[in-house]
């Protein structure tokens, strides 16, 4: 798989144009999957290497799930039927295709229609960890509930439960249906990655279908 080096700088800068670019050359390159390495402040303070200590978050697609018909807002399909029990977890948006989907050592185990920031406030581009997870969240700016609450952003970017219905946004926030919002909660941790783009997907072309 294709490698994506990112430095605490360009995680706290949340540098989308830089990730979009090395999507884009991943896809080029005829890429199966992307890994995402984060380099620890920690360990750049040691004098290690440029990138300092790894952590790896996604390996090569093995496999997407089979989606008939049309995808439409507020449908999603969950199977972790053949999925490796644990494994890196990362999680792919794209917000030209409206579509959420969420990788287990490879496995996608669950995909989703979206809802995302209205012009005014777009939804961030970039890779983001997750910093917080609140499964009763109330927004303190809109006093919204925001059920199975993952924060992305300091300045209040979160996936979380939402209604999922055409022509609504958000502000900034990702909106998945809350019954899939509660099993991403259950599958995911602190620190894991998730990777926003506009119209960037991973190549899926050599990855399995279904079971």
């Amino acid at each position: 798989p294709y490698t994506i080096n990112l430095c605490d700088a360009a995680k706290q800068a949340l540098n989308a144009k830089v990730l979009v670019q090395e999507l884009e050359m991943a896809d080029k390159m005829g890429a199966v999957g992307v890994v995402v390495h984060t380099g620890t402040q920690r360990a750049k303070q040691a004098g290690q290497t440029r990138w300092g200590a790894y952590e790896t978050y996604v390996a090569t697609v093995k496999r997407v799930l089979a989606i008939d018909g049309p995808f439409r807002h507020g449908d999603y399909v969950w199977d972790e039927k053949g999925a490796p029990a644990s494994g890196p977890v990362i999680i792919t948006i794209d917000l030209k295709a409206e579509t959420l989907s969420v990788f287990r050592a490879g496995y996608e185990i669950g995909a989703a229609v979206i809802l995302y920031g209205a012009t005014d406030k777009p939804s961030p581009l970039g890779a983001f960890p997750i910093t917080q997870k609140d499964a009763d969240h109330v927004s303190n700016l809109y006093d919204a509930p925001m059920p199975y609450a993952q924060r992305l952003t300091s300045d209040g970017v979160f996936i979380h439960g939402s209604d999922v219905e055409y022509g609504r946004g958000t502000h900034g926030c990702i909106g998945v249906p809350t019954a899939f919002a509660k099993k991403l909660f259950g599958v995911t941790k602190l620190g894991d990655i998730v990777v926003i783009t506009n119209g960037k997907m991973l190549n899926v072309g050599k990855a399995q279908v279904g079971a």
